[in-house]
């Protein structure tokens, strides 16, 4: 057997795999956006209930924190499946769920097992993956991103066209130095 072809092998398949990244982005986003949109609806749809739970866990100002805790849900699920604001809708939902685990859950744990059978840590991993690996290509801010590379790309061409000779832009200065750099 030869084990250099079989190496050679598994590096381009591991390299082909890397660049499918965006199928788990999109997978973990329509997953935990669909569960936070539907939570998020219940509890705004039944928020005397869910105010009252937020009394009797001794949260202050229960009426208007159960109302934020439910809308972020419900709003940061949409736009988490939609993949719009990743990054920013990201750090909310984290601090939902770390008030969560920290208000509530907690008081419940008396090992670490405990800990790591809880759902809110969880999803804070979730979001907290998200928040660094972004919503993908097949998102909202893919296509916005895509969007605005474009533009910049062509305002770029449109500037060299237009420079007098002998003229660069600071951003081709970074991109020659940047280059320079890389050899």
């Amino acid at each position: 057997m030869n084990y250099k072809r079989l190496v050679a092998a598994a590096a381009e398949l591991f390299d082909r795999l890397s660049t499918a990244w965006w199928i788990p982005a999109l997978l973990m986003r329509l997953f935990v956006g669909y569960f936070f949109m539907e939570t998020g609806w219940a509890k705004i749809h039944n928020l005397d209930a869910f105010t009252m739970r937020f009394a009797q866990w001794g949260i202050p100002y229960p009426a208007f924190n159960a109302a934020l805790s439910a809308y972020t849900e419900f709003l940061g699920g949409a736009l988490t499946i939609l993949g719009l604001g990743m990054r920013f809708v990201s750090i909310p939902m984290i601090i939902n769920m770390i008030v969560a685990i920290l208000t509530v859950k907690l008081k419940n744990v008396g090992s670490l097992d405990d800990f790591a059978e809880l759902d809110e840590p969880l999803y804070a991993l979730s979001f907290v993956w998200l928040f660094f690996s972004g919503a993908g290509w097949l998102s909202v801010d893919g296509f916005l991103k895509h969007v605005i590379n474009s533009w910049l790309h062509q305002n770029k061409s449109k500037d060299i066209a237009q420079a007098p000779t002998g003229e660069t832009s600071l951003i081709e200065d970074a991109g020659m130095l940047a280059r320079h750099d890389g050899h």
